[in-house]
């Protein structure tokens, strides 16, 4: 009896894995379709007039797409756009031409150390930031580097590809895992070299495995606020994230809110823009990852 549930425990295992592919692809709709809902309210407010003065709600009356010249020109608005561009796109490429060459190397060969670098790398996905980057800070801060505008954008972008390595690699490391060697087994008895075979042949067929990750990637770089927060020591330097907060600070004394919801749907739609048009990718990149 304890053998047959053993084997039936082990059946029903297996059925649940093969659903977790569209568990996590449910998970993603329901966030994605919350953050959705709010950023068409936000959207909505922008083309008003203000609506809000005093204690009192005013309600809006025809569409005033204004706002959004005013939070483009008159405020830091572009600039901070233009930093979390720089630093997510700089980092997404970056993190792809050291990441799938490394994942590919410690899916396909065995040797001395593998499991080891793999395990550091889970382990450095649970490690808290904090413990890394205000040792860090001190260390950067006493060269004098802060103080530099390019040295100090090259920093944040070196520190956003590090903290975004072990995450990337694991992923990748997956997905290449879980690919046929069928084409690789052909391009070896052509001779074709490992890693030519790599760039060459199974670096394309990891498209929707790339792309996955490079969405999660740079959706979590333009969104990032802590590493920002420490090292973005002046405006010129600020991505987004912190901008907006600096901003929304300031609408306690401005008042200007329909300039704020026009500003919050700027800043939205790199990432909205992203996720419709490469949502079939997306998906392919997930199941394809954890599937076997």
């Amino acid at each position: 009896m304890a053998k047959e549930k053993k084997v039936r425990d082990k059946v029903n295992w297996k059925k649940e894995a093969k659903l977790l592919p569209g568990y996590i692809i449910l998970i993603l709709w329901v966030v994605f379709t919350f953050v959705l809902l709010g950023w068409v309210f936000a959207a909505g407010l922008s083309t008003t007039p203000d609506i809000f003065q005093g204690n009192t709600l005013k309600f809006p009356t025809g569409l005033h797409f204004e706002n959004y010249v005013k939070a483009w020109t008159t405020s830091n608005v572009s600039m901070f756009f233009g930093n979390s561009l720089l630093y997510s796109v700089v980092s997404c490429v970056a993190l792809v031409l050291i990441c799938a060459p490394a994942a590919y190397v410690l899916s396909r060969f065995t040797f001395v150390g593998n499991k080891i670098i793999q395990t550091s790398f889970v382990s450095a996905m649970g490690t808290p930031i904090i413990m890394v980057i205000l040792p860090l800070f001190g260390i950067v801060a006493s060269t004098g580097i802060l103080n530099n505008l390019v040295l100090n954008k090259v920093v944040l972008i070196l520190l956003y590809i590090g903290i975004n390595v072990p995450y990337t690699t694991i992923f990748l490391l997956t997905f290449f895992s879980n690919l046929s060697r069928t084409y690789e087994e052909a391009a070896a008895i052509d001779g074709c070299p490992p890693m030519k075979t790599f760039w060459k042949i199974m670096f394309p067929m990891a498209q929707s495995g790339l792309v996955t990750v490079t969405i999660f990637n740079f959706i979590n770089i333009w969104n990032e606020y802590f590493l920002s927060l420490i090292f973005a020591n002046s405006d010129q330097m600020k991505p987004v994230a912190v901008g907006l907060f600096g901003m929304i600070n300031s609408m306690k004394y401005t008042g200007d809110w329909a300039g704020m919801f026009a500003a919050v749907t700027i800043v939205f739609l790199p990432t909205f823009i992203l996720y419709i048009f490469l949502s079939e990718k997306i998906i392919g990149g997930v199941t394809g990852g954890i599937k076997g």
